[in-house]
């Protein structure tokens, strides 16, 4: 059935309430790149989009999936005139069309994604409706630079790169008192595969602005994944999240939800030096966790956390909880759970709405609420070391790999998660790392 807003070379497909419309196949103009050497990951090749079992250590069993990684050939490539691209067309509204690729400016650079994968903010942006169509989402973005503008001097076609979709101007009020995220420049994306900038990941390739190339774009090692280095800018958010709380050796903290997101937070406050207990409704996620060493945990499909703490902390509460899950009514759970004078930091809460607490929590028990958003400029360096020099595999956090042209079931599958399903990754590079 095709769609009233779609081409005669689009099909609407509809799954589980999102509605997304993929182009019939054509032939695609792929070549490889003319840099780049030739390593292949040693990793088991597995199908993409399927979940697969791995066993880490004797007696405990998950799902993963695990792919294999080919770099380009030292041959040239010929960059097309149009590629595929996940467009956001309005509210639960998504279609894998054909778009121009975008050209590119002085001081630019075109990158050829391989992998993106995908956040909980884009999904947020889809189900809400919340920012004007058409739009390219996707920044946690990884590829190969295609073609560099004038003055780019730092880079070149071949480079392995990944890039940051926010760089903030350094000079701004909001600088000055290093609360980058609040920065207009900063809230400008200088990432784009066309329409209004929005990361423009899920596509074939992305357009790099002159302030993200200066700031925001950081080469991969040849020995680091492309799956690996596109974690730099999810690390560095949850890097932000930790710093702000402040953490000291000892001090107990209770991480809420145990998605990719809950268990970059928890390790990095493991290797702060807190006692860290988690918790999830799926016993399939605390088992993932207990693989990254975060094996204190308890199962809220089963008993009470709050109570659960308590017991762990001679009745006081932890001394820091801290949100990785989006719904608003977790916010009573974890304030409840938290000592007086305890913080609590929502990470996960980017959609404006309302939520019911205590307001005696926070002035009589001296609760502190916090907020932590997007990723910090002072921290790149040190997120992009964590992350290249797999300090954490964070590339074992993914579970699912979908190609380019089945970008609407890894997006549905992110919108309604299963027990087994963790990270979940595009990846137009699918059809090109083997060349």
């Amino acid at each position: 059935m095709l769609s009233s807003n779609c081409t005669k070379s689009q099909i609407l497909v509809v799954l589980a309430g999102l509605s997304f419309a993929q182009p019939q196949a054509k032939p695609l103009m792929v070549e490889s790149f003319r840099k780049g050497s030739t390593h292949i990951a040693e990793r088991t090749h597995a199908g993409r989009g399927q979940a697969h079992k791995f066993q880490p250590e004797p007696g405990e069993h998950y799902y993963m999936a695990t792919a294999r990684e080919i770099e380009p050939q030292d041959r040239s490539f010929r960059i097309p005139a149009t590629m595929q691209a996940a467009v956001y067309r309005g509210l639960n509204d998504v279609r894998l069309e054909m778009v121009p690729v975008p050209e590119i400016g002085p001081g630019e650079i075109l990158v050829r994604v391989h992998t993106c994968g995908i956040c909980g903010t884009d999904l947020k942006k889809i189900s809400t409706g919340s920012h004007s169509a058409p739009r390219i989402f996707g920044h946690e973005t990884s590829g190969v630079v295609a073609a560099v503008g004038q003055g780019v001097s730092n880079f070149a076609a071949g480079d392995r790169v990944m890039v940051f979709h926010h760089i903030p101007c350094g000079n701004c009020y909001y600088c000055e008192h290093k609360t980058f995220a609040q920065c207009q420049t900063y809230k400008k994306v200088g990432c784009t595969a066309g329409f209004e900038a929005a990361g423009g990941g899920f596509a074939e390739y992305v357009r790099v602005m002159d302030w993200i190339v200066n700031a925001g774009t950081v080469r991969i090692p040849h020995n680091v994944s492309f799956e690996q280095a596109c974690f730099v800018e999810p690390v560095n958010t949850c890097m932000k999240g930790i710093e702000c709380l402040r953490l000291q050796a000892g001090e107990s903290v209770l991480v809420i939800g145990q998605g990719p997101i809950g268990i970059m937070l928890a390790t990095l406050a493991q290797r702060a030096g807190a006692d860290v207990t988690t918790s999830d409704l799926y016993r399939e996620r605390l088992t993932i966790s207990a693989t990254f060493g975060l094996r204190n945990s308890v199962d809220a499909s089963r008993d009470d956390v709050v109570q659960r703490v308590r017991e762990q902390t001679d009745g006081r509460g932890a001394d820091v909880a801290i949100l990785a899950v989006n719904g608003n009514n977790l916010i009573r759970t974890a304030m409840d759970s938290v000592r007086p004078g305890g913080r609590v930091l929502l990470f996960a809460q980017t959609a404006r709405g309302e939520a019911t607490i205590d307001p005696a929590a926070i002035c009589v028990d001296e609760k502190t609420l916090l907020g932590s958003y997007s990723a910090s400029v002072e921290l790149q360096d040190q997120s992009v070391r964590l992350v290249m020099d797999r300090e954490i595999e964070l590339d074992r956090l993914i579970s699912h790999r979908f190609p380019l042209s089945r970008c609407v079931e890894g997006l549905n599958l992110a919108a309604h998660p299963k027990p087994d399903s963790m990270k979940i990754v595009i990846q137009p590079g699918s059809s090109w790392e083997g060349i």
